[in-house]
């Protein structure tokens, strides 16, 4: 059956991602508005009641925005733990409190969702709670890591069983030091539970890259901290110091913050 994923928009004014096959699909966070993830699934020949889930990472507004219409308004299924779910319910940018479509997953749980064998795992970020998913379908296995303050082992060990990865590159350490964030700022972003440099996104994959990654996207790109050019380059340079080729051995490809990716299929 045919695969399909694409990003609707990945940056700090709003995150989310699909993933699905011509019957139905999921989403992963919403923190876009209803009517822009609405024309961009139409866009793209799919009706919004073949979503099936949407998976949440964490509380923060760029991640959560529509949940609460999605849950209520069209009686989709709001999966994400149980302090996530506290943290929703508590958040100033929720208008809808979710009732029956509130469902509850545990870290490293696995749960099944049609053809989706999906698994959350502890991600560390300044939020009430924050999980990746390892998502498996068939052959093909998806990690999704945004908002990550740094690589622990666990992080590792769902990264590494990747086919396709999603992992945020968010800023450049250079960029951080000399831009006009306040000093609190600059601080919590690079903190071990804040976001993940492009240092450290192209340190991991270099030293973990293993023949059956095929794709990664980077995600989750700083505006103001980051150029797309830069985390490509960044990542390209790391890998190619340890032998591995991006466009042979690896595609690699960087989400666009604010407009749909590309989409990619799978067979």
């Amino acid at each position: 059956m045919k695969l399909t994923f694409f990003s609707l928009a990945s940056g700090s004014s709003g995150n989310c991602y699909y993933l699905g096959t011509p019957e139905y699909g999921i989403l992963v966070d919403a923190g876009i508005g209803i009517r822009t993830i609405t024309k961009v699934l139409k866009e793209r020949f799919i009706d919004l009641s073949k979503i099936v889930a949407v998976l949440v990472t964490h509380d923060h507004a760029d991640h959560i925005k529509t949940v609460g219409c999605l849950g209520e308004k069209y009686n989709i299924p709001i999966y994400t733990t149980d302090a996530v779910h506290h943290g929703i319910e508590k958040s100033r940018y929720v208008e809808e409190v979710l009732g029956p479509s509130r469902k509850i997953i545990e870290k490293e749980v696995p749960f099944q969702i049609r053809d989706f064998s999906i698994t959350a795992f502890e991600v560390p970020h300044d939020s009430t709670d924050n999980v990746g998913y390892h998502i498996e379908f068939g052959n093909h296995r998806f990690t999704f890591a945004t908002d990550v303050g740094h690589i622990t082992d666990t992080v590792s060990k769902y990264l590494s069983l990747a086919n396709h990865l999603i992992i945020e590159a968010n800023y450049d350490e250079e960029m951080l030091r000399s831009g006009t964030y306040p000093h609190f700022l600059k601080e919590r972003v690079a903190s071990p539970t804040g976001h993940l440099s492009n240092r450290e996104a192209a340190e991991f994959l270099a030293t973990h890259y293993h023949p059956g990654l095929k794709n990664i996207w980077l995600c989750h790109l700083s505006r103001d901290n980051n150029h797309p050019e830069l985390a490509y380059k960044t990542i390209d340079i790391r890998l190619f110091r340890e032998g591995i080729r991006v466009g042979k051995d690896v595609t690699l490809t960087t989400l666009k913050r604010s407009t749909p990716s590309d989409l990619y299929e799978f067979e």
